[in-house]
């Protein structure tokens, strides 16, 4: 076996590894009473905080602040590194309501927030309000707090991206320093995690292994990660069942400079949301939309990574990702029969058509190294290659985003286990994606891990264009040098 072969293999065999043994800060201790005391805000913040978000109003919560200023008061220091956590308690199993526990056991209680009960958007706008309204009024302790925090956002893939985003609305309305984020694997793929060291699932160790992370989300050294805006605009009329990230707009429109050569309808739907990994059209899509509703249907059934794992990859045979039937007419399979694509290459201003081969079923466009659980299907490519097609190395914060296909099942097998690289399609700084319904009426699609059935029209286009956020997002990285 040659060495590039060797390095795949091994490459392949401790992604694997990985997923079972978790993720572990081994051989590193941390005093609860000192991690309390650097990443646990004062009392009255606290307070002020959740009743903001409760009430959904920064100008009940006065008193906290005259209360901890009152005469005779001890005036109130802010914590050195302090930390707010986003936990989706529903992922990782039976762990999540355990992990919250353990959470606000190691910080002040109203410094955990349950994404079921609190949403990231809801922090922004009310919870970072409060401590900048504090701030304004003269409180240090408020105003030092605001400028030192960081979040935890405790959840898979999906979770990760939607604080994300609510986070990114604070450069949008000029309320910077954006707070950088680190990350609890709950999820099943966890490639933002992985990304970021992380790791690719929740650790088995996970009381002791808790303080450890939230000790590397205090003091690790920060990243930047670009993001990816993505804008559907269809026929008026079909109703569109989104993910959260994907939400309804009238503010958008398509680029330009990109002529559209066929027939608009008088009226459109417009659909608006950003992304951080990965967004794709086609069978994986359709696996993954398969595997969400029978999650939703039969939550039982999800009980942990390695359940989901497998009950993912049973689901995957039973869509025709392996096995088509022979009635099915191979050349109504590939995308190219409804779909064209349209890029912006590295370092060029103008849009052009690019060849989507017939053999391709999925198209995935990639922002990270890592896909589908810690693979990495664009593969590591040598110099020679990359010159011969234009292409430059990847990166997660590089401005641009790799564009690769999946023919069949057994074709992802092998780019899964990295014994070979995807069909490499393009790399781009900006795409548009135009479908038109031919012999399908439905598409399937799906952006970091939250999947929808894409309805498509016979009379008139549907277009996706992606272009990147003007803005990075923070990232703590969790490896330990």
């Amino acid at each position: 076996m040659d060495s590039t072969a060797s390095r795949r293999t091994a490459s392949g065999r401790s992604s694997v590894v990985e997923s079972i043994k978790g993720f572990t800060f081994a051989g590193v201790r941390i005093s609860k009473e000192d991690l309390r005391r650097r990443i646990t805000m004062p009392e009255y913040l606290r307070l002020a905080i959740r009743e903001a978000i409760q009430n959904k109003d920064v100008d009940t919560v006065r008193r906290h602040l005259d209360t901890a200023y009152a005469a005779g008061a001890e005036i109130p220091q802010p914590a050195e590194e302090p930390i707010i956590v986003f936990i989706n308690s529903k992922s990782g199993g039976r762990h999540g309501p355990q992990l919250k526990a353990r959470l606000q056991e190691l910080m002040g209680e109203e410094q955990v927030f349950d994404l079921s009960d609190v949403n990231p958007h809801e922090f922004v706008q009310y919870g970072l309000s409060c401590l900048e309204k504090f701030a304004a009024l003269g409180d240090s302790c408020a105003k030092v707090t605001r400028e030192r925090i960081r979040v935890v956002a405790a959840g898979g893939d999906g979770t990760v991206g939607w604080i994300l985003g609510c986070l990114g609305d604070l450069k949008k309305q000029g309320r910077e320093p954006v707070p950088p984020t680190g990350i609890i694997p709950l999820g099943t793929g966890n490639d933002l995690s992985r990304s970021f060291g992380w790791g690719g699932s929740f650790p088995f160790n996970w009381k002791s292994a808790t303080k450890s992370i939230l000790d590397r989300v205090a003091t690790g050294p920060i990243n930047r990660l670009d993001s990816w805006n993505l804008l559907i605009s269809m026929p008026a009329g079909d109703k569109l069942e989104t993910p959260h990230s994907l939400k309804s707009t009238e503010d958008a429109s398509l680029d330009q400079e990109l002529e559209i050569d066929s027939e608009l309808p008088k009226k459109l739907s417009n659909y608006q949301g950003v992304y951080y990994n990965y967004f794709s059209i086609g069978m994986d899509a359709q696996v993954a939309y398969g595997f969400h509703h029978l999650r939703n249907e039969k939550p039982y059934l999800a009980q942990g990574p390695i359940s989901n794992k497998l009950i993912y990859s049973g689901y995957s045979c039973t869509q025709g990702w392996f096995f088509t039937p022979c009635s099915s007419d191979p050349c109504l399979r590939g995308l190219n029969n409804i779909l064209r694509l349209y890029v912006k290459k590295v370092n060029s201003s103008k849009w052009e058509k690019i060849s989507v081969p017939s053999s391709v079923r999925s198209i995935v466009t990639l922002n990270l190294p890592s896909y589908g659980g810690g693979r990495n299907p664009w593969g590591r490519l040598k110099p020679e290659y990359l010159e011969k097609r234009g292409f430059v190395e990847a990166h997660a914060d590089d401005g641009c985003i790799e564009i690769f296909g999946l023919k069949q099942g057994w074709h992802a097998s092998m780019v899964m286990v990295e014994l070979i690289s995807a069909k490499h399609i393009a790399q781009a700084s900006a795409i548009r994606f135009e479908l038109r319904a031919g012999e399908w009426d439905e598409a399937y699609m799906q952006m970091d891990g939250e999947p929808w059935k894409q309805p498509i029209s016979k009379e008139y286009s549907t277009f996706i264009e992606i272009k990147r956020v003007p803005f990075q997002s923070l990232m703590v990285n969790g490896k330990r040098n």
